[in-house]
């Protein structure tokens, strides 16, 4: 039975980042995955669908050539290969990881890995089986779409995000059920090519784990490039008919029945805990998720979970912190907890939407007393100059010690611009740190700037 210090279940962003960092720190490490490396993040999510919106974008852009002085005709798209260029780089990607694993002396064993014991895994590939032994074990196998009891994804006329990605032709009308993260970006990406698109939201709002002032702003940019949203609203069923499928739908006002083409289903997504043998080995779960303490372990000492299959956040940047800890705790480190109050989200739809820590309402509800600031790129002169002034930055502070408690940014390169204010929230810095540090002319980041001045009365530029 092959021997290591290390197996890691799953090679997703969570995992391999786990294999490679327990490698330099001298561990023997295998790694199963029966996909191709990278998980779904980078063969399916996060990579491919920022290249395909990307696709968008660059459509959009010459689609207002003219708005910049430039003259532009006879525009066309060719679906297929914009489908093709996100397939191209995900793979590049995935090859690059498949070399990571050879250069730092991982072995990818190819196979479905299921737990046996506490200190091994049994892998199947076709009809070989094979076990493997190791001292400490990371389960990191991912999440699945979620899908209703009596609506289940068909990978036809009912999609999920991977079928989504895929499609080689612009669908006229598409339903999109959710409007969290994937629900939005969908949204944006097939309005833009055309696609009649119409959004059932079960909450009030829009992407409703989000401040509600960007919610709002989302959603009124939504409605005015011609995408329907119905919030407050839920699906009752789905009829597929021979040319069309209705969904029908209770608002809050009202029963309806709407036609479309296509369904996608973006109501979040469940953790892989099932057929991994976690019933025989006893590892412990809760709400389709591995149960973990705070350094990742299980309740089995020598067993970890990271990433989606552990729980919320379901982001490939938590989960690569999460591997990153977990090997380091493995090769006897010393480590410090992952502060979950500083994970940034974002959303890649335009305009883009990045946040971290608390909203004005969970701030207020948590009792701080807190001081606003706000910046709106219609005052940006950068903003103005590259053509794009839609939305603002928002900042939340401490009242008392002007510790940043949230960050919420909607707006053009919001999603790059969140990464000054982690490190600030990190270093526990306070608005007067942001408000004074020289933020270079023009940028778009001095966005960032002006709403920490604006939160205690002293903003210049509006």
């Amino acid at each position: 039975m092959p021997s290591y210090d290390l197996a890691v279940l799953g090679g997703g962003p969570g995992g391999y980042v786990a294999a490679i960092r327990a490698a330099q720190l001298g561990k023997k490490v295998c790694i199963v995955e029966k996909d191709r490396l990278g998980g779904v993040c980078l063969n399916w999510g996060c990579i491919p669908t920022k290249a395909l919106l990307k696709n968008a974008e660059v459509y959009q852009l010459v689609q207002k050539a003219n708005f910049y002085g430039i003259n532009v005709d006879g525009i066309s798209v060719d679906f297929k290969k914009n489908v093709d260029r996100s397939r191209t780089v995900s793979k590049q990607l995935s090859k690059g990881v498949e070399f990571l694993m050879k250069k730092n002396g991982i072995t990818h064993i190819v196979g479905t890995g299921i737990l046996d014991t506490e200190t091994s895994l049994k892998v199947t590939n076709e009809d070989k089986k094979k076990n493997v032994f190791a001292k400490d074990i990371i389960i990191a196998t991912g999440a699945k779409p979620k899908t209703f009891p009596k609506i289940q994804i068909d990978g036809n006329r009912i999609i999920g995000s991977k079928e989504a990605m895929g499609l080689n032709t612009i669908p006229k009308k598409i339903i999109i059920i959710g409007s969290g993260a994937i629900g939005c970006e969908f949204a944006y990406y097939f309005s833009t090519f055309g696609t009649e698109v119409q959004m059932i939201e079960m909450q009030e709002r829009i992407l409703p784990l989000e401040d509600e002032e960007i919610s709002g702003e989302l959603e009124k940019n939504f409605k005015s490039s011609g995408i329907k949203i119905f919030t407050g609203s839920k699906v009752q069923e789905i009829e597929k008919l021979k040319t069309k499928i209705k969904v029908k739908i209770k608002t809050k006002s009202d029963e309806l029945s709407i036609d479309t083409d296509l369904v996608l289903l973006a109501i979040g997504v469940e953790g892989n805990i099932k057929n991994i043998g976690l019933e025989k080995v006893g590892v412990k779960t809760k709400n389709s998720a591995i149960e973990i303490d705070d350094y990742c372990r299980t309740n089995i000492s020598n067993i970890y979970a990271i990433g989606d299959v552990s729980g919320a956040p379901w982001l490939a940047h938590k989960s690569s912190a999460q591997g990153h800890m977990v090997a380091d705790i493995i090769s006897g480190k010393t480590v410090h907890n992952i502060d979950y109050s500083n994970i940034p989200s974002c959303t890649y739809c335009q305009p883009q939407v990045a946040s971290l820590g608390l909203t004005e309402s969970k701030a207020l509800e948590l009792g701080h007393n807190i001081k606003v600031g706000r910046f709106a790129f219609r005052a940006s002169g950068k903003a103005m100059a590259v053509g794009n002034t839609t939305g603002f930055v928002k900042l939340i502070f401490d009242d008392q010690y002007g510790e940043l408690l949230g960050a919420h940014i909607i707006g053009d390169g919001a999603t790059e611009m969140i990464a000054e204010l982690n490190i600030a929230k990190s270093l526990e810095t306070t608005w007067e740190d942001i408000a004074m540090t020289m933020h270079a002319h023009p940028t778009l980041s001095e966005a960032v700037m002006e709403a920490a001045l604006d939160a205690f009365g002293s903003a210049i530029h509006q």
